[in-house]
């Protein structure tokens, strides 16, 4: 038993000299890691990184600009039809229908005319009868006006008769009273005839006049008859295309009452609405003639081709219109109105296009306006929204400043102040970079071309 017994404590203690040296050898590592510790790290080597981006020498120049709106193309003439008198309808063209057109002249319905024709036979016969009174008078008053001479002769005679015969009774003693009585009867009878011929031929101007106002009223009447029979027969005023339609044969109309809507297709205009500020920079008006009355609204604007583009088919051919007028300037929107017009020969344009201009498309309109002189033009990411662009400067730094922006179209800025010429401005987006930075860069040229 005492040899096993001695063994166990050799071994306890071997075990103890080992924990014990393990603990002394992490003892000595962990003073030698704090030592470590306090000596200063090794200085790393910085290098500073550039910014790749790419940039253009520019130049100041003249660009034209273009004023884009938009607007719907509508039929310059569309009016509506109403007839003018009342009836029912006996016929109606063949092709009147939405969509169709019908050439200038053409009958588009009738009305009934039998009532018009009877009453264009009562005002013909109104205006015989009248004219034959007037015929009438005229004689008679040439007639009477001969009479009138003969009868005044008669009684200047039959006054010198009774003043012999008178006379001689009274101074000779010839002849009887009763021969003066009768001459003297004579005398008076001949004088009132003339008197009655005399009142009836001053009253014939009269009557002529009272009856050619009579027959001018009935002409009048003739002539409303006329106008009312031909207005039973309504004809297209224009080749027109037929927007709406509300008349059958057999239906009974009245003056008033609207039945067909009409288009002439002969001219289309587009109404665009532009800001107020574009128009007022940009829109080219005429200089008042001087001999004009001053007139408080905008001057003539100077009739321009305008590109037309449908916006469906916005990569497709374009029309041709022209810049007309200005229509009107809404204070609330702060817009103002102008008005292009195209020809139906633009609008179909060279038969190269499936389908011609029409009423109806929505369209995008490019007015050509004043000429920009002295900017630069830029891509719309070279100028932030602060309004400042990034230069290259000589040493290949990073320089800011302040640009003025005279016009934003499309993808461009134009640039009116704030650079000099041949100045190489960054073309890439920046989005706070620093100031001095340096610059790695690849140079574009005006045309296109990039070298590194």
């Amino acid at each position: 038993m005492e040899p096993i017994e001695k063994k166990r404590q050799k071994k306890h203690v071997l075990v103890r000299i080992v924990i014990c040296t393990l603990i002394l050898l992490i003892g000595w590592a962990g003073m030698n890691g704090l030592a470590s510790l306090k000596q200063p790290p090794a200085e790393a080597k910085t290098e500073e990184r550039a910014i790749k981006v790419q940039a253009a020498t520019v130049h100041p120049r003249d660009y034209p600009v273009s004023i884009t709106g938009y607007g719907e193309a509508r039929a310059l003439t569309v009016v509506t039809l109403a007839p003018e008198v009342s009836g029912r309808v006996i016929s109606t063209h063949p092709t009147l229908k939405t969509g169709q057109i019908i050439p200038a002249g053409d009958v588009m319905f009738r009305i009934d005319p039998a009532d018009y024709e009877a009453g264009l036979l009562e005002a013909r016969a109104g205006v015989a009868q009248w004219q034959n009174s007037v015929d009438r008078l005229k004689k008679q008053f040439a007639i009477d006006t001969r009479r009138a001479k003969t009868l005044a002769r008669s009684a200047q005679l039959a006054r010198t008769e009774f003043e012999r015969i008178r006379q001689l009774f009274e101074t000779d003693r010839v002849g009887t009273r009763s021969g003066v009585d009768q001459a003297e009867r004579a005398y008076n009878s001949a004088t009132d005839q003339a008197d009655l011929i005399a009142q009836a031929v001053s009253l014939y101007p009269l009557q002529i006049r009272e009856a050619e106002s009579s027959l001018l009223s009935a002409t009048a009447r003739l002539t409303l008859a006329e106008t009312n029979l031909s207005r039973c027969t309504v004809r297209a005023p224009f080749d027109a295309r037929i927007k709406s339609v509300s008349v059958e044969t057999g239906q009974y109309v009245s003056p008033g009452q609207n039945v067909l809507t009409l288009a002439d297709d002969s001219v289309l205009e587009i109404q665009v609405p532009l800001d107020s500020r574009d128009a007022r920079h940009w829109l080219q008006f005429e200089t008042p003639s001087s001999d004009r009355p001053p007139s408080a609204w905008f001057a003539r604007l100077t009739p321009v081709d305008c590109t037309i583009r449908w916006t469906e088919d916005k990569t497709g051919s374009a029309w041709t219109g022209r810049l007309n007028r200005v229509v009107k300037f809404d204070q609330q929107t702060r817009t103002l109105t102008v008005a292009v017009r195209i020809t139906a020969e633009s609008a179909m344009g060279n038969g190269d296009r499936t389908l011609p201009l029409v009423e109806g498309m929505f369209c995008t309109v490019d007015i050509p306006g004043r000429t920009m002189r002295d900017v630069y033009r830029l891509p719309r990411q070279a100028v932030s929204f602060e309004n400042k662009s990034y230069l290259v400067n000589a040493d290949n730094r990073l320089q800011t400043v302040d640009v003025t922006v005279a016009r934003i179209e499309g993808e461009s800025v134009y640039v009116g102040r704030g650079l000099n010429p041949g100045d190489t401005v960054i073309l890439t987006r920046l989005i706070d970079p620093l100031e001095n930075a340096l610059l790695e860069i690849a140079t574009t040229t005006a045309d296109g071309e990039q070298r590194s």
